[in-house]
C-alpha cells in the first residue's frame, strides 16, 4: 500500500531483526505505519482493501470454517476473518516472528486478534501451502503488495505457476483462494484462469489518497 505523507512526529512501537529484514512498527500521528526490510508494507490510513480480501472470500464459500491467511501485516484480514461467526480455525502464516510477537502482546492495531480460534505460527506460507494440501475452505495471500511489489524477492514464487498450483491444491473441495495486490496484475490473472481448478476473476477497488486515486486489485479463484 502507498505511503501516506504526514508531518506528525514518528513513534517507534516496535523494532526487530528477521528472516525478511529488519521489521519497523511505529506511529504517526494516529496512523500506524508498518516497514519490512526497509520497504513500506501498509498503514491504516486505509484498510478497506484488506478487509475486502476477507469480506469477498468468505462470501464466495457456504461453510468457510478453516481459512488460511498468508501475511499478518497490521492484522485486518485476520480480524476481519474472525469477524465472521461461520469461521472455526484460523491459521496466519507469517515470515516475520516480530509481528507474530507483537500480535500476541496487543500492539498491532487491528482489534480481535486475541479471539481463541486464531493461531499465529512464524512461516513461510508457501511451506504451509505445500504441507496442507486439501486442508482450507479458504485461502488468502497478502504477503506482498502485489506480485509486481514483493516485500521478499523470494515470494515470486508464490504467483508463479507452481506456487499458485500449490495454494489451489491447499483448497478442500469448493475450496476459495484470494489474493491482494495494491495494483492491477493481468499476468496473475491469466496464470489464475489457466488453472482446472475454477474460475479466475478480478476484482477492482478504487481508494481515494492524499488526494489521488488508486485501483488495488483482489483476484479470486472460486470453484
Amino acid at each position: 500500500m502507498l505511503r501516506a505523507v504526514s508531518t506528525d512526529v514518528v513513534e517507534t512501537v516496535g523494532r526487530a531483526d528477521s528472516v525478511a529484514g529488519e521489521v519497523v512498527l511505529r506511529r504517526r500521528g494516529e496512523v500506524t505505519e508498518l516497514i519490512v526490510g526497509g520497504v513500506f508494507v501498509m498503514d491504516t490510513v486505509d484498510v478497506s482493501t484488506e478487509v475486502d480480501l476477507a469480506d469477498i472470500a468468505l462470501s464466495l464459500h457456504p461453510r468457510p470454517e478453516r481459512v488460511l491467511v498468508g501475511g499478518l501485516g497490521l492484522g485486518f484480514t485476520a480480524a476481519a476473518v474472525l469477524a465472521d461467526p461461520r469461521v472455526r480455525h484460523v491459521r496466519v502464516a507469517e515470515i516475520a516472528a516480530p509481528l507474530a510477537l507483537w500480535a500476541g502482546e496487543g500492539l498491532l492495531p487491528a482489534p480481535g486478534l486475541a479471539d481463541e480460534r486464531l493461531t499465529v505460527e512464524v512461516a513461510d506460507v508457501g511451506s504451509v501451502l505445500g504441507a496442507t494440501a486439501g486442508g482450507w475452505d479458504v485461502v488468502l495471500l497478502d504477503v506482498d503488495n502485489g506480485p509486481g511489489f514483493l516485500v521478499r524477492p523470494e515470494n515470486t514464487d508464490l504467483y508463479a505457476r507452481a506456487g499458485l498450483r500449490s495454494a489451489a491444491a491447499a483448497l478442500a473441495p469448493g475450496g476459495v483462494l484470494a489474493i491482494w495486490s495494491s495494483h492491477r496484475a493481468p499476468d496473475l490473472l491469466a496464470e489464475l484462469r489457466r488453472s482446472d481448478r475454477g474460475t479466475a476473476r478480478e476484482i477492482v477497488r478504487r481508494v481515494h489518497r492524499e488526494g489521488r486515486e488508486f485501483d488495488y486489485a483482489i483476484y479470486v479463484l472460486t470453484p
